[in-house]
């Protein structure tokens, strides 16, 4: 802990309903602070955070964290059936809803192959899924959720080739008419991003879209050349 250093400064944005808005930089950069202190894990010791133009650390918490869906990095299933893991955060889903959901996610065919379908129990965090099964599940609960803003922390990190573009494909579809913020280091993910914000030591270094941000030739740049050069400048 190093309270004389702050974990953000002067950092000021404003997402637009309906916006996607991605947020990149290196490792420690600040972007994980920002998906905390909207959840109130954090409160910020200086400066205002609004949703909706109301102040978060004003709000009711569980008003507050309910407008959210969050899809993190980690994989969080439990020794429970599909549907149940599924309507995670949503007990009060019906199965016709825990089957849209799954649908919606490009899932529901995996699922009804399984030997119990929706009532197939899980192992201990998922050990009955293969391959990208497990983290691509995340994003059913997402779907399920029908909440205004949904946070995706690095969504499609640990699945190979195959699994990033059906996930990506169902998370384009749970995007849909909801305001998105999304935290990743893959940058093939976020460049049809509405916006991308690039955070640098607690700073937001740079703002604008994929294209823009490559002709500043600045640390969006140095990345994307890192990543997918010499495909880099297309």
């Amino acid at each position: 802990m190093r309270p004389e250093t702050s974990a953000l400064d002067h950092v000021d944005f404003t997402v637009k309903p309906g916006e996607r808005v991605a947020l990149v930089g290196p490792s420690g950069a600040g972007k994980t602070t920002v998906f905390a202190m909207l959840l109130r894990f954090y409160d910020a010791d200086s400066g205002k955070l609004e949703i909706d133009g109301v102040p978060v650390n004003e709000a009711d918490l569980h008003a507050l964290r309910s407008r959210f869906a969050v899809v993190p990095q980690e994989t969080a299933l439990f020794a429970d059936t599909v549907a149940a893991n599924i309507a995670y955060g949503a007990e009060e889903a019906s199965r016709a809803e825990i089957e849209e959901a799954a649908k919606a996610a490009f899932a529901h065919d995996f699922i009804v192959a399984l030997p119990q379908g929706y009532d197939t129990v899980l192992g201990e965090g998922g050990v009955t899924l293969s391959g990208g099964s497990a983290p691509a599940h995340r994003h059913r609960a997402a779907v399920l959720r029908n909440a205004p803003i949904l946070l995706l922390d690095e969504a499609t990190s640990a699945l190979d080739a195959s699994s990033e573009t059906l996930v990506q494909k169902a998370l384009d579809k749970v995007m849909e008419g909801r305001t998105t913020l999304v935290i990743a280091h893959r940058l093939s993910t976020v460049v049809g991003a509405d916006r991308i914000l690039v955070f640098d030591h607690g700073h937001l270094a740079e703002e604008g879209t994929h294209q823009t941000l490559l002709r500043k030739g600045g640390i969006y740049a140095r990345l994307a050349e890192l990543q997918f050069a010499p495909d880099a400048a297309e």
